[in-house]
């Protein structure tokens, strides 16, 4: 990497207020280049350890992050807007990620023996790569680190961490809980970089693979580099997940679970639920309960117990989907609710609800990241499964339907996204894999897929000697 002495600073912006948190400075290049060095040597340590030592230190960062999760929580919510509650959910959902990970990780990286042709024995060994550069967005501050971060560290890999510049506070507190925890110096850093210096990180020849969570042209950019440079990638690129009001819909519990899947986390989720299509028979019926809903909504401080709906992250992100809004109405939609930029400070944003959506306009065919929800009319199920499949995007979707049978086999069949929850939204799980198709990205995080998206699936032949 070249030499560069400049060090510019950023500011973190609390989106509740619109005032600033801290001020941060860049890293030089120099002291990015020792970081990575101490990252492989830690590695070059970490990778002889057993799975079950590995595992003694992640249920530690487990522990770690509940004795911080007071702080952690305000952080994140400081930072992002999302509301204090969600931001305690989230650091519970950390801690079950090291206790899934440590606990079943010697089942999912245990050797395999096979048989061989010739009557000899082949061995399969799943070994650590290197190390595992992250690049983060600031949605789920805690969580999107996490979930790459534990699984590779028990695969016995390292970690480079660059996150959103809007989160770097809770980055760099990350880093202290896992210091703290007892985790080897070197094996989790912080890189506070530059686009220019995360480049050069990706073509780093100690890199030994990229995971990426952002947008498909991030994802565009940053696979291409990485593919220049050999090196191995996971892309999560978020979607425009469809949620199908089926005939046979409890419209109720379609309501309220469409409410909290396009909300959660102030609507700013990649898994979100965001496309709600329903088929003429129930269409009104669900209209009219869907658009009462989103009115009543109380939207204000993210810290207080009842606020349901707090600010969106950073004020060019109110913008541009404000902007999107607009475009979908000058192209024929229509807004049911909400749509207009409240006076105040802060960066707040109404549940809006966006009708007589239709091809061309960015609530059907782009992602709409924030509390925005595109509502469609289908003529049917047959035709709401084929809207909801015309799409650039696939990671989840959901369906609600009476007949679980037919929902799951719609699932499982019809619906081209690579996670589909059936009457309920979509959540993470530690145990089920997470991730998508088509513009959505590419790899797996989460049920032990994750853990071996960057390892060396080694084939170790020995030969019958008889």
């Amino acid at each position: 990497m070249s030499t560069t002495t400049k060090q510019d600073t950023f500011k973190t912006i609390n989106p509740t207020t619109g005032k600033t948190l801290s001020t941060y400075t860049y890293m030089t290049d120099d002291q990015v280049e020792e970081s990575i060095q101490q990252s492989h040597e830690a590695f070059l340590k970490w990778k002889n350890k057993t799975v079950e030592e590995r595992g003694e230190v992640i249920k530690a960062i487990g522990k770690e992050l509940q004795n911080y999760k007071t702080e952690l929580a305000e952080l994140m919510t400081d930072e992002m807007g999302k509301l204090l509650k969600q931001s305690e959910q989230e650091v519970d959902l950390c801690t079950s990620i090291c206790n899934y990970s440590a606990e079943h990780a010697p089942e999912f990286l245990k050797s395999e023996e096979r048989q061989l042709t010739n009557g000899g024995k082949g061995i399969i060994n799943y070994s650590p790569m290197g190390i595992i550069y992250g690049i983060q967005p600031w949605n789920y501050p805690s969580y999107q680190v996490l979930r790459y971060t534990i699984v590779n560290l028990m695969a016995g890999n390292s970690i480079l961490l660059k996150h959103a510049s809007n989160v770097t506070g809770t980055a760099k507190l990350l880093k202290t809980i896992f210091d703290t925890a007892g985790l080897l110096a070197g094996l989790f850093n912080v890189l506070v970089i530059e686009h220019e210096q995360s480049n050069a990180i990706v073509e780093h020849k100690l890199v030994r693979g990229v995971t990426l969570t952002g947008s498909p042209v991030a994802g565009e950019k940053i696979g291409e580099k990485a593919g220049a440079a050999l090196k191995k990638t996971v892309l999560e690129l978020g979607s425009n997940d469809a949620y199908l009001v089926l005939d046979d819909a409890d419209i109720d519990l379609a309501v309220e679970k469409s409410v909290m899947g396009r909300i959660y986390n102030n609507g700013e989720t990649c898994i979100a639920a965001k496309r709600f299509i329903a088929t003429e028979k129930v269409y009104d019926e669900f209209k009219e309960k869907f658009v009462n809903a989103m009115n009543a909504l109380k939207v204000g401080d993210p810290k207080l117990e009842e606020t349901e709906l707090g600010p969106m992250a950073r004020e060019d992100l109110r913008k541009k989907i404000h902007e999107q809004v607009e475009e979908s109405i000058e192209k024929g939609a229509e807004i049911l609710c909400g749509g207009k930029i409240p006076e105040g400070e802060g960066y707040f944003y109404p549940a809006t609800i966006l009708g007589n959506v239709s091809p061309g306009q960015p609530a059907y065919d782009d992602e709409l990241f924030g509390p925005v929800a595109s509502l469609i009319k289908a003529k049917d199920n047959e035709d709401a499964m084929r809207i909801a499949n015309d799409s650039r995007f696939g990671l989840g979707g959901g369906i609600f339907s009476m007949d679980v049978k037919k929902a799951t086999e719609l699932a499982a069949k019809h619906f081209d996204t690579g996670m589909v929850f059936i009457n309920s939204f979509g959540l993470a799980e530690p145990s089920m894999p997470f991730g998508g198709v088509k513009d959505s990205g590419y790899g797996r995080e989460h049920g032990g897929f994750g853990m071996k998206e960057f390892v060396n699936v080694k084939s170790i032949i020995i030969m019958d000697e008889k």
